[in-house]
């Protein structure tokens, strides 16, 4: 065990500098989601409009400083052109209005057509909020079929999905740029909102709330697959743990049961029951740990598990000083959770 702590001690602070490696960049100019797409052109029209009057309120300021040097008479300042009509009329109060009316107009139809979808949802997944992780859960008829994951939610392309978000401590706030705007998550009550792929992909996803200590480190991944891979996704994950065959796997087993994990953590058809930290029934299905903090590798499982705390301080994940042997089986029976 010292021989792996002194090989792994390095690396723990390693990634600590480099923390969003496992996480997918957030753009708040891409646009993928309907509601996405909507709010960005209501942004887009907003910076214009903003450019606009700023260049003509700079214009005009220069016209009257213009004139000032002129020394002209008053009239002559605010009054242009034979028609009579005051500049600063039309300047200060009927453009205004104009654009004020425009910007109403498009900021009402926007917030009409991203209130709720124009279809039924094709599911609805309930969010909550940790300090620091995302726990995602879809809903089924019992709980045999009741799906528990986390930091990564799987939605069909093409379709609506409600999300019915609640937190289980602080104020968080749920923010996937490239589908829809920030909804917060305010404790005893649930927030509802509502997103829709156009394509297959994967996007971004962060915490827009300040929460705590590793607030940067509260990232998740929406992964939009098709309607038929959603419909098999669903599927493999509400089915329990499959037993490990392999002698090194089934040893990881015991430690998993015995060193302390099942007291935090459930893995479904183990006995386990914790409910501090993520369930990990198909935690090798994940593309990150630690809420999009590392890849999903061995490597850094391994790692996670022996100094989670130097890796996000102040998490509810201890570092677990295992044996060597013991990781090692652990990390290899985490593997086959897929």
């Amino acid at each position: 065990m010292p021989r792996l702590s002194r090989r792994l001690a390095p690396s723990a602070g390693a990634l600590g500098s480099c923390a969003l490696a496992g996480c997918t960049p957030l753009n708040v100019l891409a646009h993928d989601g309907v509601t996405g797409s909507r709010e960005t052109g209501l942004g887009w029209f907003l910076v214009i409009v903003s450019c606009a009057v700023i260049c003509i309120i700079t214009i005009l300021v220069l016209v009257a400083y213009a004139r000032s040097r002129k020394r002209r008479t008053r009239d002559d300042a605010v009054f242009a052109g034979s028609s009579g009509v005051p500049w600063v009329m039309w300047g200060g109060v009927v453009i205004p209005g104009i654009v004020l009316l425009l910007t109403f107009i498009f900021t009402i139809g926007t917030l009409d057509a991203v209130a709720a979808p124009t279809r039924s949802p094709a599911a609805t997944v309930k969010v909550i909020g940790h300090q620091w992780w995302w726990e995602v859960r879809y809903e089924g008829t019992g709980p045999s079929h009741t799906v528990v994951t986390a930091n990564e939610i799987h939605v069909p392309v093409g379709q609506p999905v409600k999300l019915e978000l609640t937190t289980n401590d602080v104020i968080h706030s749920f923010w996937v740029p490239a589908l829809a705007g920030k909804t917060d998550i305010i404790p005893g009550q649930t927030n509802t909102t509502w997103i829709e792929a156009r394509h297959t992909g994967v996007f971004g996803g962060t915490c827009g709330e300040y929460c705590g200590a590793q607030h940067a480190h509260m990232q998740m991944r929406v992964i939009a697959d098709s309607p038929g891979d959603f419909q098999k996704w669903l599927a493999d994950e509400a089915a329990p743990a499959a037993k490990p065959a392999d002698p090194t796997a089934a040893d990881g087993l015991r430690v998993f049961m015995t060193s302390g994990c099942a007291n935090c953590h459930t893995i479904r058809g183990t006995g386990s029951g914790g409910g501090v930290g993520p369930d990990l029934t198909h935690i090798a299905s994940r593309t990150t740990i630690a809420a999009g903090t590392l890849p999903n590798t061995q490597a850094n499982l391994m790692g996670w598990i022996l100094a989670a705390q130097a890796i996000k301080p102040g998490s509810d994940m201890p570092s677990m000083p295992l044996p060597s042997r013991d990781l090692q089986s652990l990390a290899a029976y985490l593997e086959t959770l897929r």
